[in-house]
């Protein structure tokens, strides 16, 4: 089954705005992924959240797939998409894609058509690639975890 077969329903709020179970759904997906899965230990809830946007698809009442979007300025110069996740019962059914095709445009919508940067983990590159981000640094350890930052131009794919 394919995404768009799965009737996905998109929430954009702001710190504020998130409901408690909805900021408990986020937080636990990105424990889940993060922590859990990525056998990551390091602390999530890094003081970003109350200043960004918070993309969430939902199919019924699950949380299936998120993003953080931050304004320019408050951790990179450009406009930023962090936490990428989707939930691991959800995966092979191309919700990431959505999720970032989803993503650059809501960025676009709130901040205008500019730069975006991300932190994004090595392994992904080729994936972030394919939606016209460009590898920006040599790769750093976050985590105990290889990363790279990547620009995607507005103009890009």
């Amino acid at each position: 089954m394919q995404a768009n077969n799965l009737n996905l329903r998109w929430k954009l709020k702001t710190f504020e705005n998130l409901t408690p179970t909805e900021l408990y759904a986020l937080l636990r997906l990105r424990s889940e992924v993060f922590v859990v899965e990525q056998n990551c230990v390091f602390l999530d809830m890094d003081n970003k959240d109350q200043f960004s946007y918070h993309n969430m698809a939902f199919i019924g009442e699950e949380l299936v797939a998120y993003t953080r979007l931050i304004p320019p300025q408050k951790v990179y110069p450009y406009m930023s998409i962090g936490r990428v996740v989707t939930s691991p019962g959800f995966r092979k059914k191309n919700i990431g894609r959505i999720l970032m095709h989803e993503s650059i445009q809501t960025c676009y919508t709130l901040f205008g058509k500019a730069p975006i940067q991300i932190g994004a983990q090595l392994y992904l590159k080729k994936f972030y690639e394919s939606f016209g981000f460009v590898q920006s640094s040599p790769v750093y350890d976050e985590d105990g975890i290889d990363h790279i930052e990547m620009i995607k131009q507005p103009d890009s794919v």
